[in-house]
C-alpha cells in the first residue's frame, strides 16, 4: 500500500475509533497491533514529497519523507505501543482513544510537507492532549486542562498568524529553513516555542501533566514538546537566538525541579530542562548539533516515559504523589525501583546508557563550534540534572526513610512496558550505532573515549556527593513552587477577590443611595400627598392644606401659561 495521500497517522486515527467501538480482548488487540502496523507503514515512505493536492491556490503536500521525519515518527510509534501496553488494563477507553488520536497528530506533523498540513495536525494534538489531561477526572485536572487548552490554542493562533504572514510575503507554504528576521517568522518561532515549553510560557507543562492519570502522563511526556523540537529542526536550524533560550530552559528546569515536592512535577520540569538541551543544539545548527538534537529527542522519549511509568506505578499502587509521603518502596516494588533507577541514570548521561551517547553529541557540537561558554553551561547543567532527576527522584521515592507503605509491585503489563524501555536505554547506550544509523546526517562521532567517560563519572560522583551533603536542604514541604503560573494561581485569584469586594462595596453604596432615595420619596409623598385633611391632624400635607384664594389664582395662572407655551413651541 502506498501512502501518497494518507499519512500513517490515519492508521492510529482508525484505531482510536475502533477503541471506542469494541471491548475486551478486541480492544486490547487494536491497542497493541495498530502501532506495529503504523511502524511498518512509516518505513514504506521513501524520501521526498509523495504527492500534492490542490487546495485553493496552494499545493498541499500531505506526506513527505526524510530520515529525520522517519526517526521522529518511529519513536512516536514505539511510544504508542509501549504506552498502550502500560495503560490498557487500567486506562479508560476514552482516554486511550484520545491518546491514540493525540499520537496520530504527532505522526501527522512528522510527515507534513507544508505549513497548512502541519498546522492541522498541530491543532489536532492540542485538542486531544487536552482531553487526556481532562481524563484525570478531578477538579484539578479540569482546571489544569482548561488552562492547558487556552495556552495551546493561543500558541496555535500565534503560529497561524505567522504562517499567513509568510504565505503572503513569499507565496509559498513549503516547510523550509528560515530565520526569525521579521514579524511573521517570529510569530512562527514563538508559536512553536510555546509547544516546546520555553519560559516564560512553560508553566502549562508542570501545571497539566501531573493532573492527568498515571497512564495519561506517560503519553503527555512524549509528543507535544518533541514535535516542537522536530518543527524547530525543520524550520529554524541555526537560529542563534535558540541557544540563549535553550540554556535558559536548561537552568530553569533544574532549579524548579529541585524545589518541587510532587514527583510528577519534578519530572515535568525535567522535561523542560531536557528539551532545553535540544533547543541549544538546534541553535548551534551544525550537522553534529542537529544529529545530537534528533538523537537526544529519541532517547529522551524513552527514558522520560520510563520515569513517568515508574512514578505512575507508585501513584497507582500507593495513591501518594509527594516526596515527603514516600520512601522505602524498594522493599516491595523492586522492579519499579530498578527501572526507575535506569531511567534516572539515562537522563543523567551515565556511561552505558542512552543519555550519555546522545547528550554528549550536543556538548561536542558546542566544542566544535568554539562555543566554550555554551559547553561550560551544558556541563554544569548535566550536574544539575543528576541532582534533581538522577538522585532526588529515586532517593525520595524508593529510599530515604521508611514510609511504612507496603504496596505491591507493578502489574505484569506495566512491568513489561518498563522493562522494554529500560532495556532500550541500555541498548542504545552500549550500541549507539543503532541510533546513529537513523540520524539525518552521517555520524563521525565516538562517544566512548577514556577522557569523556572519566569526566562524566567524576561530574556525576561529585554531584551525588553534593546532594547528600545538602540533603537537609532538599527536603520539601507541602507547597507549590510558582513561576509564571503565579499569574493565575495568585494574581488572578487576588484580582477576582478584588473585583468581588469592589462589586460588593458598589452594591452597598447603591443600596445606601437607594435607601436614601426611598426615604426622600417617602418624605415627598408624605409632604405633598400624604395625610388627609382632618381637623385633628397636626401636620398636614401640602396638598391637604387650605390655601388662600390669591395663592390658588397664582398657581392656576402659572399652569395655564406653561400649557400655552408648550402648545405653541
Amino acid at each position: 500500500m502506498g501512502f501518497e495521500f494518507f499519512s500513517p497517522a490515519f492508521i492510529l486515527l482508525i484505531a482510536a475509533v475502533l477503541i471506542c467501538l469494541v471491548k475486551g480482548h478486541a480492544r486490547t488487540t487494536f491497542i497493541l497491533i495498530a502501532p506495529i502496523i503504523t511502524l511498518l507503514a512509516i518505513w514504506q515512505i521513501p524520501d521526498g514529497v509523495q504527492s500534492t493536492v490542490k487546495f485553493l491556490t496552494y499545493n498541499i503536500e500531505p506526506v513527505e519523507g526524510s530520515p529525520l521525519r522517519r526517526l521522529f515518527a518511529t519513536i512516536f510509534t514505539i511510544m504508542v505501543f509501549v504506552g498502550g501496553l502500560f495503560s490498557f488494563r487500567i486506562a479508560r477507553w476514552y482516554e486511550l482513544a484520545a491518546a491514540f488520536t493525540y499520537a496520530a497528530g504527532a505522526i501527522g506533523v512528522c510527515f507534513a510537507g507544508d505549513l497548512i498540513t502541519m498546522f492541522v495536525y498541530w491543532e489536532l494534538m492540542a485538542i486531544f492532549s487536552t482531553i487526556v489531561v481532562w481524563c484525570g477526572g478531578t477538579l484539578g485536572s479540569r482546571a489544569a486542562g482548561m488552562r492547558y487548552a487556552i495556552m495551546h490554542f493561543l500558541g496555535g493562533v500565534i503560529l497561524k498568524v505567522g504562517i499567513v504572514g509568510v504565505v503572503l510575503e513569499t507565496g509559498s507554504i513549503q516547510i523550509q529553513p528560515m530565520l526569525a528576521t521579521n514579524f511573521s517568522t517570529w510569530m512562527i518561532l514563538i508559536g512553536i516555542l510555546i509547544n516546546a515549553a520555553a519560559p516564560p510560557v512553560s508553566a502549562w507543562l508542570a501545571d497539566a501533566y501531573p493532573e492527568a492519570t498515571p497512564t495519561g502522563s506517560v503519553f503527555l511526556s512524549a509528543f507535544t514538546t518533541k514535535t516542537a523540537v522536530l518543527a524547530l529542526i525543520l524550520l529554524f536550524p541555526g537560529e542563534s537566538v535558540l541557544i540563549g533560550i535553550g540554556l535558559f530552559m536548561v537552568m530553569y528546569g533544574i532549579i524548579f525541579a529541585l524545589l518541587e515536592n510532587d514527583v510528577r512535577r519534578i519530572l515535568s520540569y525535567s522535561v523542560v530542562n531536557q528539551v532545553g538541551f535540544m533547543v541549544v543544539a538546534i541553535g548551534i545548527g551544525t550537522e553534529m548539533a542537529l544529529n545530537g538534537a534528533a538523537a537526544h529527542a529519541f532517547a529522551h522519549i524513552i527514558y522520560k516515559a520510563l520515569l513517568f511509568m515508574s512514578a505512575g506505578v507508585v501513584i497507582y499502587r500507593t495513591g501518594k504523589n509527594k516526596c515527603i509521603e514516600l520512601g522505602g518502596l524498594f522493599r516491595t516494588m523492586p522492579l519499579t525501583c530498578v527501572c526507575g533507577i535506569i531511567g534516572a541514570l539515562a537522563i543523567s548521561s551515565f556511561p552505558l546508557t542512552s543519555g550519555f551517547t546522545t547528550k554528549s553529541m550536543i556538548s561536542q557540537a558546542a566544542v566544535d563550534g568554539n562555543l566554550v561558554w555554551v559547553y561550560m553551561a551544558l556541563t554544569a547543567a548535566s550536574a544539575g540534572v543528576f541532582l534533581h532527576a538522577g538522585i532526588k527522584f529515586p532517593w525520595f521515592v524508593f529510599f530515604q526513610k521508611d514510609s511504612g507503605l507496603r504496596s505491591k509491585d507493578a502489574p505484569w503489563n506495566m512491568g513489561l512496558a518498563m522493562i522494554i524501555f529500560a532495556s532500550m536505554c541500555i541498548l542504545l547506550g552500549v550500541f549507539p550505532e543503532i541510533l546513529y544509523a537513523l540520524l539525518p546526517y552521517p555520524v563521525d562521532y565516538q562517544p566512548y573515549s577514556i577522557g569523556k567517560v572519566l569526566f562524566y563519572l567524576q561530574l556525576l560522583l561529585f554531584s551525588g556527593l553534593a546532594f547528600f551533603v545538602l540533603l537537609p536542604l532538599m527536603k520539601r514541604t507541602m507547597t507549590i513552587s510558582l513561576d509564571t503560573d503565579w499569574l493565575w494561581r495568585r494574581a488572578g485569584f487576588s484580582l477576582v477577590k478584588l473585583i468581588e469586594r469592589a462589586v460588593s462595596s458598589l452594591g452597598e453604596v447603591i443600596s445606601q443611595q437607594r435607601n436614601s432615595l426611598q426615604k426622600l420619596l417617602q418624605r415627598m409623598v408624605v409632604r405633598y400627598l400624604g395625610q388627609p385633611h382632618t381637623a385633628d391632624s397636626q401636620e398636614r400635607s401640602v396638598f391637604a392644606r387650605s390655601w388662600r384664594v390669591g395663592t390658588t389664582v397664582l398657581w392656576i395662572a402659572g399652569l395655564l401659561s406653561a400649557y400655552v407655551l408648550l402648545y405653541y413651541f
